[in-house]
């Protein structure tokens, strides 16, 4: 690792680092462009900029400019500054070393691991961030379906068990949903306040602190509306960490790895999903004991704090966001954070110089500082397009259904003439496969595609859950059991993978670094209002449209799912955070002629097995086509000043 007394920035740095900019290829520059329509010249500007910050510059220019950086933030150490030369010739050259000379063997040998070891090649550092991220997930997770154990005991206790009353399947679903409405309306929007103030490992500790707080809080309520404000007060320390902790790792994480990293929040969540039904069968014969009325489901629900508590001890332990550091103007510090999450210092050097010139081609396009960064999430078109597309990804992640089978699956199989401790091992049987599940993510979410996988997975939970819906009309009582967790564990299949671990990790990379937390933020409150809203109405829907109709309900959303994701979600795979700039500035109307065109496509070449020829991802087409016109410009211009 770099000399720690070099790694300080400069406390006189005069002035930010946009004007790095303009010493790009002048071919690139607006400036070039006067005679050319602005629009299309600032388009051809950004989008080159956003594929790669370094585009059309020469070895000279790169080493010039890492020396700038050096000498502007304190890097004085010769070790440093030559791993920030040559960090800036690999990152020019789009990551590629071979025709960089002055590597040592050490160095090469380095970039040929992470090359070809994405997974093996991570940090132990990196790894340990990973770990923290996925245990903030535990305790969202352990909450959904303690609570799945725990009502069928405190609902009698409250008053409130009488499943036909409309009362009482109200208040139900209110308590069970309190965290999420709080999550909604006030806990995600602490989120960029909070990350602005503390940062992203400081907005961790503290929601974890509060979901620690309430948890045990939880445990110790009599009534049911003391129920309701310890769940709703859960909801200030859910909120925020759903909100940072998708960010935190994507910040951290290569863009090889960043899908895969950024989903063990999801893998984790299933995890502790089913943690909470083994919490709901262990504590299930706790007797009372003395005053303590109700021990079993009190342990049930205090158990979910255990998760928060460890996050807690363990956060202080790994660096915070080097992201975040820039975006401060402490590049020492960020410098600190990246060389112990990279395991060469250049590579640290490579990365911290090409998050910092993206950075910077992010501020001049989007005039970072300059405009209301709630109204640009909708009056950019760049940011409004990542909005829709994280919104719907969000949305169909509580109405695909499946957070009806994690809070009430032990209701459901109820209804299914199960046994209660049946009904418990079935649902913990639920959990068990939506955590196995989420494993292959891992590795399909970075190589199949974040799109692919919803595209496959939507048609495929919609037959799921029209099956377990039927299947309620079965008449014999073995088959109709048989058919109702068969439909629900086939269900926890197709989802682990697929519309499980995608929203977060999309979120977290959709948007810019300026909006990130605000859009984080609205995406989370997203999911967390329609978590609420599910949560609440599933109750009075079951009793109303009786089991068949209330899975036949998700089923539909499932199907109009699959052509939401076809026309509004561009595919993400691949990209690093700065060059998804051209993959959102893709006018939404053209991304949905491109998913009619695929939806074509697929039934020509695979039912009607003919050859055509796929359809071109619509970025690509753009910027070809802007290529092209600037071009017949230049040719247009040099022939004038010839006449």
């Amino acid at each position: 690792m770099a000399d720690e007394k070099h790694h300080q920035p400069s406390s006189s740095d005069p002035k930010p680092e946009a004007e790095h900019l303009d010493h790009s290829d002048p071919s690139l520059s607006p400036s070039r462009s006067n005679d050319l329509d602005n629009n299309l010249a600032e388009r051809r500007y950004v989008s080159a900029k956003a594929e790669n910050p370094l585009s059309g510059l020469g070895q000279v220019e790169l080493i010039r400019l890492s020396e700038e950086y050096c000498a502007r933030h304190g890097f004085q150490n010769e070790q440093d500054i030559r791993a920030f030369r040559l960090g800036a010739l690999i990152a020019g050259n789009n990551f590629q070393w071979d025709t960089i000379s002055g590597l040592t063997q050490e160095e090469i040998a380095g970039l040929e691991f992470e090359r070809d070891h994405k997974y093996k090649s991570l940090p132990k550092t990196l790894i340990g961030v990973v770990v923290v991220c996925a245990l903030c997930a535990a305790v969202q997770g352990m909450d959904e379906t303690v609570v799945n154990g725990a009502q069928s005991f405190y609902k009698v206790q409250f008053g409130i068990g009488d499943s036909s009353s409309q009362r009482d399947t109200w208040l139900l679903g209110l308590l069970n949903s309190a965290p999420y409405l709080c999550c909604a309306f006030i806990g995600c929007w602490l989120t960029e306040p909070m990350n602005a103030k503390f940062g992203r490992r400081g907005t961790v500790f503290i929601a974890c602190v509060i979901s620690a707080l309430a948890c045990f809080w939880q445990a110790f309520t009599n009534t049911w509306y003391h129920m309701f404000v310890a769940r709703f007060f859960l909801g200030f320390g859910i909120g925020p960490k759903s909100a940072t902790t998708p960010i935190f790792a994507a910040e951290c994480a290569p863009p090889k790895t960043r899908g895969a990293l950024v989903m063990q929040w999801q893998m984790w969540t299933a995890f502790d999903i089913m943690m909470g039904y083994v919490a709901d069968l262990a504590f299930y014969f706790v007797p009372d004991r003395g005053i303590a009325l109700g021990l079993n489901w009190r342990l049930m629900m205090g158990s979910a704090m255990i998760p928060a508590v460890i996050v807690c001890c363990l956060i202080s332990l790994f660096p915070e966001s080097p992201r975040w550091y820039l975006t401060k103007d402490r590049h020492g510090d960020a410098y600190k954070s990246i060389c112990r999450l990279r395991h060469h210092r250049l590579q640290a050097a490579r990365d911290l110089f090409y998050m910092q010139i993206g950075l910077e081609a992010e501020r001049k396009a989007m005039s970072m500082g300059k405009h209301n960064r709630i109204k640009e999430l909708i009056t950019v078109r760049r940011n409004r397009n990542a909005m829709v597309a994280s919104e719907i990804v969000m949305y169909l992640q509580q109405f695909c259904g499946v957070n009806v089978i994690a809070y009430y699956s032990s209701e459901i199989f109820l209804d299914a003439n199960f046994t209660e401790t049946s009904a418990l091992a079935a649902s913990l049987g639920f959990g068990i496969i939506n955590f196995l599940f989420a494993i292959p993510a891992i590795y399909t979410i970075d190589t199949f595609g974040r799109r692919n996988l919803l595209l496959t997975t939507f048609p495929l939970m919609s037959i799921c859950l029209f099956f377990t819906g039927f299947s309620f009309w079965i008449t014999s009582q073995t088959a109709r059991i048989a058919c109702i967790a068969l439909g629900i564990y086939l269900f926890g299949i197709v989802y682990s993978p697929g519309e499980g671990p995608v929203p977060f990790t999309y979120s977290a990379e959709a948007y810019p670094l300026y909006v990130r937390p605000i859009g984080m933020s609205l995406a989370t409150a997203t999911t967390w209002f329609f978590n609420f809203v599910l949560s609440v109405t599933w109750p009075s829907l079951q009793r109303v449209f009786k089991p068949q109709g209330a899975f036949g309900w998700y089923a539909a959303w499932n199907i109009v799912g699959f052509f939401l994701v076809l026309f509004f979600v561009p595919e993400t795979k691949g990209k690093t955070l700065e060059e998804l700039d051209s993959v959102f500035s893709v006018p939404l109307r053209r991304h949905a002629a491109y998913g009619g065109r695929q939806f074509i496509y697929f039934f020509q070449r695979h039912v009607y097995r003919r050859h055509v020829d796929k359809p071109r991802v619509p970025h690509e087409e753009g910027l070809e086509q802007e290529e092209k016109a600037f071009v017949r410009h230049e040719e247009e211009r040099d022939a004038t000043r010839r006449v």
